[in-house]
């Protein structure tokens, strides 16, 4: 018999717009969700209640990331980017009247602790990571002292992309990948083999890898065209070892992140041992023959065409087996990060869905490692899916959950199986969120 259709585990309503961006804090207690009018609501997981409501910014949110457990991140189409402190006490004092409610009276903000004026002319939200890897594998459980570096689209040319860094808020750098580029539209910041690296998606259809070099230089060590339209999302595997886009076209591909340029060989004479640096194909034309030269890795590792065309907020899972997508025809698409093959179709939404967001896995690794969760269950679904059979949805695990919370109480059950479920929030133009749980 076919297995029944998926159905989503709760539907979370009181958007008015849009929800445009997505993210799990506090270790899967919370989910951050940001709409097209700069409203953020902060879910309650264990009731499925919302539990802070604000306006961040005065038009749409482009981007929202956790900091630590007491800090997140906006980015909105009003040319801020916002830190805004909010501890769990800090709820207390905050709305809970959601944007579809109207209330008579302002709902309070929470603290600001800092803004930045950034360019938000194109689309493109912000990367960031932090600024030593050696204090956590990622900014949403460092510490509070932790530094953190953001990347975003430079503020007069649109193609450049400007690092700063945070609690001090200055520019560090800016990078400018080439003018016929045309605008960065998604961006990803890591540390790779030591050194710090930004992947960028571009306006036409490529895609690009830049390393800091210890002389302060930028040197890109990769640069494709795997797209024949604008690239809408980029994300990183865990391992650090490849990355995937997707586009407005139907394509879906997977990327090298090489760590250096690659030496190439084009007729170097006994002779001749002339050395030169080729900065962009278009430039190897220049190049005398008889060269050896250096050059940026230039194939993806692997191109699908889906037939789905605006795959868009391609995310990948904190263990590194799956990702997902949001589609303009309403449906959440989860694919093998190993092989690209479709293994779930995620459909509630009758209209196009803008975001995705994964809970982070309970037991995956930290960047380096592929360690996948602890369920008996969940180990026998990851294997099918390196079989190339569809992943299975889970059936409601609270009565699992309660074996295993004997003798806790009902709020700490409750809290336990907000944490360890494998969530996928999905947001859509209609204004809601659908929550799945996914093996």
């Amino acid at each position: 018999m076919a297995e029944p259709t998926p159905s989503p585990k709760a539907i979370l309503r009181g958007h008015k717009a849009q929800v445009h961006a997505a993210t799990f804090v506090r270790h899967n207690e919370r989910l951050a969700t940001g709409d097209a009018e700069g409203w953020v609501v902060l879910w309650d997981l264990t009731i499925m209640r919302p539990r802070a409501v604000w306006r961040a910014h005065e038009n749409a949110i482009l981007g929202i990331r956790g900091w630590g457990n007491d800090k997140i991140i906006t980015h909105g189409r009003d040319h801020k980017l916002i830190v805004w402190r909010v501890k769990e006490e800090d709820e207390e004092r905050l709305s809970v009247s959601l944007p579809l409610e109207d209330t008579p009276t302002p709902r309070p903000q929470p603290w600001v602790l800092h803004l930045l004026e950034v360019n938000t002319m194109n689309f493109c939200s912000f990367a960031a990571c932090l600024g030593d890897p050696k204090q956590g594998s990622s900014i949403e459980t460092s510490s509070p002292t932790a530094e953190v570096i953001l990347a975003v689209p430079n503020t007069l040319a649109s193609e450049a992309i400007d690092i700063y860094t945070l609690p001090s808020q200055n520019r560090i750098h800016t990078i400018k990948p080439g003018q016929k580029n045309g605008m960065a539209m998604s961006l990803s910041l890591f540390h790779h083999n030591g050194g710090l690296t930004l992947a960028a998606a571009f306006e036409n259809g490529f895609v690009s890898v830049h390393r800091l070099e210890a002389d302060g230089s930028w040197t890109m060590t990769y640069r494709c065209q795997a797209h024949t339209q604008p690239v809408l999302s980029i994300d990183i595997h865990p391992n650090r070892e490849c990355f995937f886009t997707s586009a407005a076209d139907a394509l879906i591909a997977k990327h090298p992140i090489p760590t250096s340029q690659r030496e190439v060989d084009i007729g170097l004479q006994p002779n001749q041992r002339v050395v030169e640096v080729v900065d962009s194909p278009s430039d190897s034309s220049a190049t005398s023959s008889g060269c050896k030269t250096l050059k940026e890795w230039e194939h993806a590792l692997k191109i699908i065409n889906t037939k789905h065309s605006g795959q868009q907020n391609l995310k990948v899972r904190s263990d590194g087996k799956i990702f997902a997508t949001a589609g303009w025809d309403s449906k959440i698409r989860i694919y093998s990060t190993k092989t690209l093959k479709e293994l779930a179709v995620l459909s509630w939404h009758k209209v196009g869905a803008y975001a995705v967001a994964f809970s982070v896995i309970e037991g995956s690794a930290a960047p380096g490692g592929t360690k996948a969760a602890s369920s008996k269950h969940s180990a026998e679904n990851i294997a099918k899916e390196f079989d190339g059979e569809p992943l299975q949805m889970t059936e409601p695990r609270e009565t699992e959950s309660l074996v295993r919370g004997a003798g806790m109480s009902v709020k700490d059950r409750r809290l336990q199986l907000a944490k360890t479920a494998h969530w996928i929030a999905a947001g859509a133009k209609d204004g809601k969120i659908s929550l799945w749980d996914i093996y």
